[in-house]
C-alpha cells in the first residue's frame, strides 16, 4: 500500500493518511487481517512525526476500519461497507443541504442545480 502526502493542500496530514488506507480498504487491495506499516516506519518513510501518523490510525480505529493489538500492530478489521457508505451518504446529504440553502437563498432553480451537479459529476469522470 502506497500513501502519499502533500504539505501544499489544505488538508491535515493524519486525514490524507487515514482516507488513503479507508480507499485501500474500500477497494479491497487492503483486506481485514493484513497488518499495516508500524506507526514508526511509516512516519519515518513519510518523512513525518509519529504523533501524525498515530492520530490517523486512530482516527482508522474510531471508525472501525483497523484494530489494534498491544505489542502487535495494527490491522484491517472485518468491513461493514454498508456502515461506511451510509456515513458518506449522510456527510453528501449535509452539503446537499447547504447548497440548497444557497441555492434557494440566490434563486437559483432545482433544475439549475441538478444540471450543474450533473456536470461537475461528469467532469471529474
Amino acid at each position: 500500500m502506497d500513501i502519499v502526502v502533500s504539505n501544499k493542500g489544505s488538508r491535515p496530514l493524519y486525514e490524507q493518511i487515514a482516507d488513503q488506507i479507508k480507499g485501500a480498504i474500500l477497494r479491497g487491495e487492503a483486506k481485514a487481517g493484513d497488518p499495516l506499516p508500524s506507526i514508526r516506519s511509516l512516519a519515518k518513510a513519510l518523512h513525518i512525526s509519529i504523533l501524525t501518523v498515530q492520530k490517523a490510525y486512530d482516527t482508522l480505529q474510531e471508525e472501525g476500519f483497523i484494530e489494534t493489538t498491544a505489542g502487535k500492530g495494527c490491522y484491517v478489521a472485518p468491513q461493514n461497507q454498508d456502515f461506511y457508505l451510509e456515513e458518506q451518504q449522510k456527510k453528501i446529504e449535509e452539503k446537499f443541504a447547504e447548497a440548497i440553502t444557497i441555492a434557494r437563498a440566490s434563486g437559483i432553480s432545482l433544475e439549475k442545480l441538478t444540471n450543474l451537479l450533473s456536470l461537475m459529476y461528469e467532469e471529474d469522470e
